[in-house]
């Protein structure tokens, strides 16, 4: 037991993140207009007009608002390039001029026409701005995106800061429904020592979806391996560690992969359970963090902005 765990310790090195951008999730709302919710946060779209900025032609214009709005659909941010309708919160694509150098602008306008705030974008030299080529507006657009994801977890942190029932002021509640597809008695001892990996952690383990911010189910696959060396066959292990949101939607996957000893796992897991538990709730933890926003500084106002300056 002992050298399966030495093997199985490393998990760390391949353990994988997958689905967990430090992305905002303002349009998430429940139409009521609460505080802290539609009344500070951005709706269900976001608008991307076309930039009525000289520096480009007609054409690049276009261009510029489709990349953009293609970048933020790519990061799961539901934008659309349209004008924009009543109601909606925007983007305003606009640029400065500073020497021979364009810099791309992007401001978060609220639907009163408001700056809420501005990211600007790496500096392109005038001439090859003006040229409007796609690699060069589609290099733009991919940092511009980052922008103004940037600008909205902020706006996302501001509206949970207000919220006293937002996870900025509590642990997540997290529904565990158990692992499944375990060898031996992996089933049993994974989902014992998870739970009691979460004794330190700010989030919380329940065993009802009641309430449940949060939902991990567990899956174990072993598949027979190679030969290996001097007749001693091999088996590859992976556990699936799968988090979704109250309304199904996936949060991510950590991931577990090792090679081990053919049927090494059929009986007792012992301390290989709790290594492998203990890496899948730090990662379920980051997860849950990275998809709240919960750590997030919230942006200044405006007002607040110009009083630091």
């Amino acid at each position: 037991m002992k050298r399966i765990f030495s093997k199985l310790l490393p998990l760390s090195a391949t353990c994988l993140l997958t689905g967990c951008l430090s992305v905002p999730h303002p349009f998430e709302h429940d139409n009521k207009g609460q505080k802290g919710g539609m009344a500070t946060a951005p709706t269900s779209r976001l608008d991307i007009p076309l930039p009525k900025d000289k520096s480009l032609s007609p054409d690049g214009e276009k261009l510029w608002a489709a990349q953009v709005t293609q970048a933020l659909l790519d990061q799961s941010i539901p934008a659309m390039a349209q004008p924009v309708r009543p109601g909606d919160w925007w983007v305003k694509l606009h640029t400065e001029q500073r020497g021979d150098v364009i810099v791309p602008l992007y401001s978060l306008m609220t639907p009163q026409g408001t700056v809420r705030a501005t990211q600007e974008g790496p500096g392109v030299p005038a001439v090859a701005w003006s040229a409007g080529g796609p690699e060069v507006l589609h290099e733009a657009a991919q940092q511009g995106a980052g922008q103004i994801v940037s600008i909205l977890t902020g706006v996302m942190a501001e509206s949970m800061e207000e919220d006293p029932k937002s996870l900025k002021h509590r642990g997540a509640r997290i529904f565990f429904q158990g692992v499944t597809g375990a060898p031996g008695d992996g089933n049993i001892s994974l989902a014992r020592a998870f739970v009691v990996s979460f004794k330190e952690m700010k989030d919380t383990i329940q065993t009802s979806r009641t309430d449940a911010d949060f939902t991990v189910t567990t899956t174990v696959k072993v598949t027979d391996g190679p030969a290996g060396s001097r007749g001693h066959p091999q088996q590859n292990i992976r556990i699936d560690w799968r988090v979704t949101d109250k309304d199904d939607k996936e949060v991510g996957i950590a991931t577990q992969l090792h090679d081990i000893p053919a049927h090494s796992m059929d009986g007792m897991w012992g301390d290989i359970a709790m290594a492998a538990a203990e890496e899948a709730a730090g990662a379920v933890e980051e997860m849950i963090t990275r998809y709240s926003s919960r750590d997030a500084r919230p942006i200044p106002k405006p007002q607040d902005a110009a009083k630091n300056k």
